[in-house]
């Protein structure tokens, strides 16, 4: 079984190397990045990985080519902010002596503010990342937060090993990237023709902070939970503030 490992980047200077290093048990390290402008690239081959360039459409288009520039039997995705542990790397290995599944999903660690976040809605945050590469293609409809389709829409298998994922390091990156997420989410939704509703300003949020709080146990991470919980919150807010400002714009034009 041929495994290579792929790693989506743009300006992924301050990680791609720790990533690479995590990943040297493969049988191949693939960057495959969409056109950065900081030392990325220099730095991915000076640590040993393939470089595959390819223009940006949105994630699911990216993920979709990278399996296809690929030579393998199986491929594992992972983030540039995150690593491969040795118990997980080995976890893998013998996955893959004798396969059950055509994909398998990886639970996932999140250090959030620096802070490993064992509720709240991040974790076990199962992720569908090691994939029989002739078997699995993610859904193109779905631009964000990816799914991945496996053939004759088969089950995936459950590993146990987690990925440590360096999530969020501030507050400033967290409000920005969320805020990233919540302009393509509105996008989906405009083109999709929903459109907001004076209630989903008040019960969304709402919904979000209970679910985050309450159902997935926010509060047994103490102020920690609270405030990712609030911050959640905030996100569904902004979803449908960005949604109503696309409704605004588009509709008067």
């Amino acid at each position: 079984m041929r495994l290579v490992a792929i790693i989506l980047a743009h300006n992924e200077a301050e990680h791609i190397q720790d990533c690479i290093a995590s990943l040297l048990w493969t049988d191949e390290v693939v960057v495959f990045e969409s056109g950065s402008t900081d030392d990325t690239v220099a730095l991915a081959k000076a640590a040993g990985a393939t470089v595959i360039t390819h223009p940006f459409e949105h994630f699911a288009a990216q993920r979709n080519a990278a399996l296809q520039a690929v030579d393998a039997d199986w491929v594992l995705f992972v983030d540039a902010d995150e690593r491969v542990t040795p118990e997980l790397a080995k976890e893998i290995q013998s996955t893959l002596q004798n396969p059950s599944y055509m994909g398998y999903n990886i639970p996932r660690h999140n250090y959030i503010f620096g802070k490993l976040t064992r509720h709240t809605g991040w974790y076990p945050d199962y992720q569908l990342r090691l994939l029989k590469r002739d078997s699995a293609h993610y859904d193109p409809n779905i631009r964000v937060h990816e799914v991945v389709i496996l053939a004759d829409n088969a089950s995936a298998g459950y590993l146990q090993n987690p990925l440590i994922h360096y999530n969020y390091r501030d507050l400033a990156q967290f409000i920005r990237k969320q805020r990233y997420y919540a302009k393509l989410d509105a996008e989906i939704w405009y083109h999709q023709g929903i459109r907001p509703k004076p209630r989903n300003f008040i019960l969304q949020p709402l919904r979000a902070f209970k679910r985050r709080f309450i159902t997935w146990q926010g509060y047994k991470d103490g102020w920690h939970g609270f405030r990712l919980s609030v911050l959640m919150a905030w996100n569904e807010w902004d979803k449908y503030w960005q949604l109503w400002k696309l409704t605004r714009q588009r509709d008067t034009r």
